[in-house]
């Protein structure tokens, strides 16, 4: 049942609990975990290689100092960083045979990537049950499957943060809907910076690019929670580059200047609810 399959992949692939897969890959060099947990791990490295390491799934480490792992928040000094930016590099982690392996001192976290992964797993088991009109909530990410049972469209809205309001809101069928936000989980330093947890791997820091939220459209929930984290830390034009060469989704860029862009490709179905600026942009 589809409750089940959720809590057996959180056990599976949570990074404290002693007992999961991903916990037993950080503590070996080399580990076989479950078939599921290395399907993911194999698909997240793909996502990592695309986006050239916007997305690194090696970046737990640094995580841990900045204290997002326990909440015990602190701003570690350029020399802390550098010398764990040392075991981030996604690259050097090995999926081959059933087996995952990494180099000594390396520990990954699949949190940017294992919602979408469970929704997809969920809209599957619905699909083999026989239903073919359903909708998927993980804590704000959101899967569709056809449409609702009276023939409509779902109506998704997407969270304007700076008031709690609604952003804008979709009409889709067969479609993810997955954000990543600078206000999801955040501290604020003693200098008085809010430090958010989604961290660019290059510098070992907290991303501050003008960005508030990124959300990622389409048939794949895996693909879109990888390049929901990944087009946050690439920053507006990036993103909007990368979306122009790779196709395949579509996407809402919320900036802290409250301007949302979006993907021409979605222009049918998107109405803004919000008194920011709409800007599209067309893939030319």
């Amino acid at each position: 049942n589809e409750q089940e399959e959720i809590t057996d992949l959180e056990s599976l692939l949570s990074v404290t609990d002693k007992n999961s897969d991903v916990y037993k890959i950080n503590q070996n060099v080399s580990f076989c975990p479950n078939e599921q947990t290395f399907d993911l791990i194999s698909q997240a490295l793909k996502y990592c290689g695309q986006t050239g390491g916007a997305l690194d799934i090696s970046i737990y480490p640094v995580l841990k100092q900045w204290g997002f792992t326990n909440s015990e928040y602190k701003i570690p000094t350029q020399e802390e960083l550098d010398k764990i930016l040392k075991m981030v590099d996604y690259t050097k982690i090995k999926a081959e045979n059933g087996y995952i392996t990494l180099p000594k001192g390396f520990e990954i976290d699949l949190g940017a990537i294992a919602k979408g992964y469970t929704s997809d797993r969920v809209i599957k088991l619905m699909k083999e049950n026989g239903v073919d009109s359903g909708i998927v909530n993980l804590g704000g990410n959101v899967q569709t499957l056809g449409r609702k049972p009276n023939g409509g469209l779902w109506n998704v809205a997407i969270r304007n943060p700076f008031d709690d309001s609604g952003l804008c809101t979709l009409q889709i069928e067969n479609k993810a809907v997955i954000t990543s936000g600078n206000y999801e989980r955040y501290f604020i330093g003693e200098d008085g910076v809010k430090y958010c947890h989604i961290i660019d791997s290059k510098s070992g820091k907290p991303v501050n690019n003008g960005i508030v939220s990124v959300t990622i459209i389409g048939e794949n929930a895996v693909q879109c929670d990888a390049l929901s984290t990944a087009l946050f830390v690439m920053g507006k034009d990036k993103a909007i580059d990368f979306w122009k060469k790779q196709g395949g989704f579509d996407m809402i860029i919320l900036t802290d200047n409250q301007k949302i862009y979006y993907t021409a490709t979605l222009d049918e179905s998107i109405t803004n609810t919000s008194s920011f600026e709409f800007i599209e942009v067309a893939n030319n």
